[in-house]
């Protein structure tokens, strides 16, 4: 319990898929940085059935730290989090990815947020991606800066509703709610997939949120994500991006939604002229991927960031597209099982 009677009990959720390399560091930062803000934390995490040395690292930290840890079969990330949500004690949560580490300070200032302005319950953390050697998860980095770049381009702090809510940062990989708010939002989330592994485990439930209550942001509750590393991980995460984009934004008018369509409406004219004019289709695909990579960096992408997002952008579009027909195949099947 905290010392401070005015501040909530805190707990985190962490969901971990084969995760060896990166478990370690997770948890151990936030012990860190709970440290730091005088705020004992319980730490829930959910192994959702890995298959690598994951549960032994796990068992090595539950005698290190004293966190809790959960075991499931391979459900996928938001059945793990809803399972350590259920776990959870906490009045307020914070869920972290297993391969974001927090920063030591970034408790200190959500704890000083939740004491001076109790309102203020809600907060989506400030994601800085280590990408200076890692063209995969700086591709990444540098995309999100065009759609987000309201924040992006000046990062402070700030906060949206539902009306603004596809143009700002949001994800469940460092998001802090009180638990009862998670708890509803899980409750109410409804994917268009029959399988939850597929399922975009995060705009549905932060739209639900938005719904009801601001979001705030702000580059003092700062955390480190470490992206994939490889070729093949990055075309295996475009792909699975993909399928999941579609189970988000399908249902939900807006800016992303029409930005789907209009992508595949690309992908058929691209299509098309590869097989007429292959040549030329190599031409209008590097100097997009070139333009995309120079318009990055008008909102905040680095330069190893903007280098990277002109190379891997057209391996980037021919995974997530055909990620994004998955999804739509999958949305198919659901409604027509649904409508029997």
């Amino acid at each position: 319990m905290s010392a401070n009677p005015l501040l909530p009990s805190l707990s985190v959720v962490i969901p971990v898929y084969n995760e060896q390399d990166w478990i370690e560091r997770s948890v151990g930062a936030l012990v860190t940085a709970a440290e730091a803000a005088g705020w004992p934390a319980e730490i829930v995490v959910v192994d959702d059935g890995s298959t690598d040395a994951t549960p032994e690292k796990l068992a090595a930290l539950q005698r290190r730290h004293g966190i809790t840890v959960l075991a499931q079969p391979n459900s996928g990330r938001f059945e793990a989090r809803r399972a350590g949500l259920a776990k959870a004690s906490g009045q307020q949560v914070l869920l972290v990815d297993s391969r974001v580490i927090v920063d030591e300070t970034a408790l200190v200032f959500l704890r000083d947020q939740l004491l001076a302005h109790p309102e203020r319950t809600v907060w989506n953390g400030h994601i800085n991606v280590d990408s200076e050697h890692n063209p995969y998860a700086g591709f990444l980095a540098g995309m999100v800066k065009i759609p987000w770049r309201r924040y992006c381009a000046n990062p402070r702090l700030m906060s949206f509703g539902i009306d603004e809510f596809d143009v700002f940062p949001k994800g469940t990989g460092f998001f802090s709610a009180p638990r009862e708010v998670l708890e509803n939002a899980s409750a109410a989330f409804e994917s268009l997939f029959d399988d939850s592994r597929f399922a975009s485990d995060d705009t549905g439930v932060l739209r639900w949120i938005a719904e009801r209550h601001r979001i705030f942001l702000a580059p003092e509750l700062s955390a480190t994500y470490h992206g994939r590393d490889s070729f093949k991980k990055f075309t295996a995460q475009s792909y699975f991006r993909g399928t999941t984009f579609v189970d988000s934004y399908l249902a939900s008018p807006g800016p992303a939604r029409n930005g789907l369509f209009a992508a595949f409406a690309v992908g058929v004219l691209g299509l098309g002229l590869a097989a007429r004019r292959p040549k030329t289709a190599v031409a209008l695909a590097a100097a997009g991927s070139a333009a995309a990579g120079a318009a990055v960096t008008r909102f905040g992408a680095t330069k190893s960031e903007a280098r990277a997002v002109a190379l891997l952008a057209p391996v980037f579009g021919a995974g997530f597209g055909a990620g994004a027909v998955r999804g739509l195949v999958l949305a198919l099947r659901s409604r027509r099982r649904a409508g029997r």
